[in-house]
């Protein structure tokens, strides 16, 4: 694979689940048409009903670059039970929580993003998590899934993220 499609798959997951707060440079995997069809600001965000987390998606890629730079931020949202002390993931993000997290690699494939980011960890238990993105491009919006695996217990969880492409003002 060349270096413009390393190129394509940074990019999509760049703005999928983050480059982490310093906006490191992500390359792209793909052939240059695909890598292409990413250029441009995204915005958007990523939440999931399993885990109560939710976040903000940043990505830029400059047309004829190899790389992407861009911000994924997990802000989890918890709220202890009355009867039980037990901690649920439903109100606001408690302080401390939020993470920029990193992108390891983006894949763009007609008009197909995959990518996973750097293994993390997990803010209510500590144990690390492994998070893999799928979407699709169409027209101005990339939507898709994505799942993270908890590395020590093995269990899954899933959730859904969107960003849309912002269009130059005139």
């Amino acid at each position: 694979m060349s270096i413009v499609s390393n190129r394509s798959t940074l990019v999509a997951v760049a703005f999928l689940l983050a480059c982490g707060g310093s906006q490191a440079p992500v390359p792209m995997v793909g052939q240059d048409a695909d890598v292409s069809q990413l250029a441009g600001e995204w915005f958007g965000e990523y939440s999931s009903v399993e885990s109560g987390r939710s976040g903000s998606i940043s990505f830029k890629l400059v047309a004829g670059s190899d790389t992407a730079t861009g911000d994924v931020i997990m802000s989890p949202r918890y709220n202890a039970r009355p009867q039980t002390g037990e901690v649920q993931p439903t109100g606001p993000a408690m302080p401390g929580t939020v993470q920029a997290l990193s992108i390891n690699f983006v894949r763009v494939t007609g008009g197909q993003v995959s990518g996973a980011l750097a293994p993390y960890s997990d803010p209510t238990c500590g144990c690390t998590l492994r998070t893999t993105f799928v979407g699709r491009l169409r027209a101005d919006t990339l939507a898709g899934t994505y799942t993270s695996l908890h590395e020590q217990s093995r269990e899954v969880q899933r959730g859904q993220w969107q960003v849309v492409r912002q269009r130059p003002k005139p």
